[in-house]
């Protein structure tokens, strides 16, 4: 991944990127960093969703 996106609350974060349309390229997951999420922006950039672990 060449973008980051890191964000305080990664369950409110991913629930408003999917209503507003956002497509994930992968379902969310736990990594020994936090919650992580890849995206593809309207360019097709891939993007890394991260948040902290719950």
């Amino acid at each position: 991944m060449g973008f980051f996106l890191h964000v305080e609350d990664f369950g409110a974060a991913c629930a408003r990127m999917v209503s507003a349309g956002v497509q994930f390229l992968t379902a969310p997951r736990t990594e020994a960093y936090g919650r992580v999420a890849v995206f593809a922006d309207i360019a097709g950039n891939k993007w890394d969703l991260i948040g902290p672990a719950s």
